[in-house]
């Protein structure tokens, strides 16, 4: 399950969208190399054009915690899993526009549940992990630090009133993975699970993509993409793959008028 050659070909399409996606600006400190961190992922957290507002991914609320000499580079795109993403060659572009010192957030699950789906679906602890292991592989050789998340839950609650888990076996299986390959994880299947049961759920409406069109229990408007990546930025520091003085805001409130949904381009 190497990279190949043919992969290598279908990243030149794949990278036209990857440099759309691309979100925050470096400024460089003076004698210091801006760092990028890359999001891997899929709808939850890309960046979102104006046909989807409300619609928010929470990578595009990331730079929002992260001070001026990280950029964010968010190259999740709606509906991939962690094999289609490699697939398509957007693994091989976004490795091949990083550099040594920088970053990559590897988020998925939410599609390669998707059993019915051959192009998508993966297997907890075997493909599931194979694939994951692509991304932490060819992360190391580049020089560029893997960081493992586990997929942000869903808005489902039982009858009690109980958020209830939605991701089955796939956190399971990236936690017991993260371990054995000694990389950083960023447990937000389980940061999210909890707030959204302290919220309760009436008041987690509010932080999922609710409109009067539809009731989306997947995706974010802006409150809640702001409030992942608050969670994201956090668990960064906790796990010191980021330092003190590299996150901002992290117990501050974070206007939902900053989050903006460019015009897409063809």
């Amino acid at each position: 399950m190497s990279l190949s050659r043919r992969r290598v070909s279908s990243a030149a399409l794949a990278a036209v969208p990857l440099a759309l996606a691309t979100t925050g600006t470096a400024r460089a400190v003076p004698g210091r190399r801006a760092r990028t961190l890359h999001i891997a992922g899929d709808s939850t957290a890309a960046r979102k054009y104006a046909d989807a507002a409300p619609e928010t991914g929470w990578g595009t609320a990331l730079p929002f915690f992260l001070h001026r000499h990280l950029d964010v580079a968010n190259h999740a795109v709606n509906g991939r899993s962690s094999k289609s993403f490699v697939d398509e060659g957007r693994l091989e572009a976004l490795l091949s526009s990083a550099r040594p010192g920088d970053l990559l957030l590897v988020q998925f699950a939410h599609n390669d549940e998707k059993a019915t789906d051959p192009s998508r679906s993966t297997e907890p602890w075997s493909t599931y992990q194979q694939y994951l292991r692509l991304y932490v592989d060819g992360a190391r050789a580049r020089g560029v630090r893997p960081v493992l998340v586990t997929a942000v839950e869903r808005r489902r609650f039982d009858a009690g009133g109980d958020a209830v888990p939605s991701h089955g076996e796939y956190p399971a299986a990236m936690r017991a993975l993260a371990r054995e390959e000694r990389v950083a994880l960023l447990d937000v299947q389980a940061l999210s699970l909890a707030l959204w049961q302290e919220l309760g759920a009436e008041e987690t409406k509010k932080y999922f993509n609710w409109t009067p069109p539809e009731q989306d229990n997947t995706h974010f408007d802006p409150p809640g993409a702001i409030a992942v990546a608050r969670l994201v930025a956090r668990e960064l520091l906790r796990t010191r793959v980021l330092a003190p003085r590299d996150v901002r805001r992290l117990d501050e409130t974070v206007p939902e008028s900053w989050i903006t949904w460019p015009e897409a381009t063809a």
